[in-house]
């Protein structure tokens, strides 16, 4: 996420650039605009949003189920994959995950991790399009927007529960002196693990513990995170220890490696530093595995109903 991270939102609206083109041009039926070609398409906009909740069809297209925003640029394709950084990673791009080809209303994408994927390209309007997967019978939906006008902090809390995922444990760093003592003072360190908004957690008591690796978790359970009305910067967090009562708190962000957890109940302050951070979907270095079983790829969940989908392949 940037740097300043209480910022007044900027809209999530985006102008459509069309101009002539002569050669696989698209033409928006919609709107009677001049038609334009498939790559040019996708460079009008600087970012593709990945709407997950608009996904239709039974199947998974892995990198697009991680990535919140796809950019397409001189035949190098960049993902956004990671809230930490988000917005300053790549000037705002992500990483580079591969490479793509746009032809006929085709786009093909080699994946860095995912190998060789095929989609259909549909524009739904003058800020939307459809990639449809013959191969899974499943369309993403993205829609597009510039740099400028694209709402990082809006996207970055409204995936929190993602952000808190990215690090293999976060370190109590600081615990404030005015509060009323609790059994939550004696935990040191806290694990998410990937699964969605009502996720696996797990905490320790160890003590100085240099790598994450070697921590040993005393107490696992389920955690929830849930919205403040009017202020989307403050979120709620509930750590539900199963057969202690629950541990509710209010979080908030500091910076991309640091979190405040105010516990009303005891009015105790603590901060909590990531350890590990986990850069999703990114290349193994020679000799290493991809990813350990505490970084499993964190998969964003579609929240709504999932549907059949419309389209006919016609590839087959």
């Amino acid at each position: 996420m940037k740097t300043i991270k209480i910022l007044l939102g900027f809209a999530l609206s985006a102008t459509l650039f069309t101009s002539c083109y002569t050669d696989e041009v698209i033409i928006n039926e919609f709107d009677n605009q001049p038609g334009i070609s498939l790559n040019q398409l996708l460079g009008s906009y600087e970012l593709w949003y990945v709407d997950i909740n608009q996904t239709l069809g039974p199947g998974e297209t892995p990198f697009l189920q991680i990535a919140f925003t796809l950019s397409f640029r001189n035949g190098i394709v960049y993902a956004n994959n990671n809230l930490v950084g988000f917005g300053d990673q790549g000037n705002g791009f992500g990483i580079d995950v591969g490479v793509y080809d746009a032809y006929n209303m085709i786009l093909d994408i080699d994946h860095d991790i995912d190998g060789y994927q095929t989609f259909d390209v549909y524009q739904i309007d003058n800020n939307t399009i459809e990639l449809y997967n013959p191969f899974n019978d499943t369309s993403y939906f993205l829609n597009g927007y510039q740099r400028s006008t694209f709402d990082y902090d809006f996207v970055f809390y409204d995936n929190i529960h993602y952000f808190l995922q990215e690090y293999e444990a976060w370190e109590k760093t600081f615990t404030s002196e005015m509060g009323v003592l609790n059994e939550f003072d004696n935990e040191n360190y806290l694990q998410f693990l990937a699964g969605g908004n009502d996720s696996e957690f797990r905490s320790s008591q160890d003590v100085n513990i240099a790598d994450p690796a070697n921590i040993y978790w005393d107490y696992t359970g389920v955690y929830g995170v849930g919205n403040i009305s009017n202020n989307m910067y403050l979120k709620t967090l509930t750590l539900d220890y199963d057969f202690f009562d629950n541990e509710f708190f209010e979080l908030s962000v500091i910076n991309d490696q640091r979190i405040r957890l105010f516990h009303p109940s005891s009015e105790t302050i603590y901060e909590f530093t990531g350890r590990g951070y986990i850069q999703f979907l990114r290349e193994a270095a020679p000799g290493e595995s991809r990813l350990s079983e505490t970084q499993k790829p964190k998969k964003r969940k579609q929240k709504t109903a999932k549907k059949d989908n419309p389209r006919v392949n016609t590839r087959s």
